[in-house]
């Protein structure tokens, strides 16, 4: 096969070029025959964010302790405690499932409302899927951006905002350090 000859069959297609596409379909339909669509995108998607938020901030949690790595430290003289780490804990795991869990199912409702199938054959192919988490990006980085400069408005930020500034020295896991109201208002253009 020629690359036109490629390049057409992507065009009809869509999956031509995508090595992942076996895998995923294989993957999608044991998930959806093991757990309902509102448990894939609700509790699924908890999952994901958990394994990968927590999973990034793992290396630089780890590096801390790794005598070597403090000469690559930026604040040397502002070391992470644990009880700072604790408390940072403990607030995200307020906010991640006392705010984000339950705001997790709107975007499923919404789908149901507009009849969004979740069976493998509705999914658009990759570049299509590719575009539109460009477009989400774009989209919640504006809102972020946004949003972040209002809250450092001098009537907001020493009531909400300044939490998100607690810490001296930030760590991994403190970029989703905020005040729960910060983090409705974050979350709710996810």
């Amino acid at each position: 096969m020629d690359a036109f000859e490629l390049l057409c069959d992507l065009a009809v297609n869509g999956t031509s070029l995508n090595p992942f596409s076996r895998p995923f379909e294989t993957s999608w339909k044991w998930m959806r025959g093991r757990y309902t669509d509102i448990q894939i995108a609700t509790v699924g998607s908890v999952i994901c964010h958990e394994l990968l938020y927590f999973g990034l901030c793992l290396p630089g949690f780890i590096f801390q302790f790794i005598p070597a790595m403090r000469k690559y430290k930026i604040q040397r003289d502002k070391p992470e405690t644990g009880i700072g780490q604790w408390k940072c804990f403990k607030l995200l795991m307020l906010n991640h499932f006392g705010i984000q869990l339950p705001l997790v199912f709107l975007p499923y409702l919404f789908a149901q409302f507009l009849t969004i199938p979740f069976d493998y054959d509705s999914i658009p192919p990759w570049y299509e899927i590719l575009l539109r988490m460009y477009g989400c990006l774009l989209l919640e980085d504006a809102w972020h951006y946004f949003l972040h400069r209002l809250l450092h408005h001098k009537r907001i930020y020493k009531y909400v905002h300044k939490i998100h500034h607690n810490f001296q020295a930030p760590f991994g896991m403190v970029a989703e350090y905020a005040h729960p109201i910060e983090t409705l208002g974050m979350a709710i253009c996810i």
